[in-house]
């Protein structure tokens, strides 16, 4: 056998995520003999064994994880290529958006409004953590991440990462909270403190511009969503550290005011992408 043959991997792909020969087997609809002659082509040709037998479970080899992630781009790419001639000639094309989970929603929506409302655009927005939706766009599964903390830049993975936005970051309150006017160390010292959780990049600006005014805020809460805290200031629990386009609504409405910027001290946000073969139309409608 000269080349890699698709069926090989692909029969590859299914022993190594079932990690058993028969359940492969069953998921294809073939006979286990038939996978088996399968996987010892395709060692064969590659001139490593790629699974290792622990009773009645196979094990992937090194060789065997390296060729699953190759594998698992090579069909990705499939179906990546299929989906996209495919759609020639349709009347709707799909934008898959993956955004962290903490992410303000009212960013994702101004980010998304280009596209709002188009009866030929359908738009799947999927949240998470930025290890999973970092890794779905590895993978094909998304067209472009959203994201306040962007992969760090010793990733192996050759991502794309594009400054879309940046908010400076106030302090807002109800205004029954706040009282009379005094200065941002007073304020912070001296009124209870919603805060993003330890480890974010707001709680790490925010403990930044603390430390450089020396003073050790009160916390009432710290809360890894946006939309938490929102909910937080309105209720009158705390002073909330936020980008104002979170709260936009209520400031709006005066429920909340924005009582200080915290100098110095803003979020900024990213669109990650990867190089794509065949990038989606619809990404430079928005970027």
């Amino acid at each position: 056998m000269s080349e890699l043959n698709y069926r090989h991997l692909r029969y590859f792909r299914a022993v190594a995520i079932e990690g058993n020969l028969t359940r492969a087997a069953d998921i294809l609809n073939v006979s286990q003999s038939a996978v088996s002659t399968q996987i010892r082509l395709l060692e064969e040709r590659l001139g490593q064994q790629l699974f290792e037998r622990r009773g009645r479970a196979l094990l992937l080899t090194e060789a065997g994880r390296i060729a699953l992630d190759y594998a698992n781009s090579i069909f990705a790419s499939g179906d990546e290529l299929i989906a996209t001639l495919q759609s020639t000639g349709r009347q709707r094309e799909v934008l898959r958006i993956g955004s962290l989970a903490t992410l303000s929603r009212n960013f994702q929506l101004q980010f998304l409004r280009p596209l709002l409302g188009r009866r030929d655009v359908e738009v799947v927005l999927r949240s998470g953590s930025g290890g999973e939706l970092f890794n779905a766009l590895t993978d094909l599964q998304l067209d472009i991440v959203l994201t306040n903390q962007p992969p760090a830049p010793d990733t192996l993975s050759s991502f794309i990462v594009r400054q879309l936005d940046e908010q400076p970051v106030g302090l807002i309150a109800t205004p029954q909270l706040l009282g009379e006017d005094c200065s941002i160390e007073e304020r912070l010292s001296q009124t209870p403190m919603i805060l993003p959780t330890p480890g974010s990049a707001l709680r790490m600006g925010f403990d930044a511009v603390a430390d450089r005014l020396g003073v050790r805020p009160q916390i009432a809460a710290e809360v890894d969503d946006m939309a938490m805290m929102r909910l937080l200031a309105r209720e009158g629990v705390g002073l909330a550290a936020l980008p104002p386009i979170v709260v936009r609504d209520e400031l709006a409405s005066g429920e909340l005011v924005e009582c200080a910027e915290l100098p110095g001290f803003v979020e900024s946000f990213y669109g990650v992408t990867v190089d794509r073969k065949f990038p989606n139309p619809l990404l430079p409608v928005l970027m």
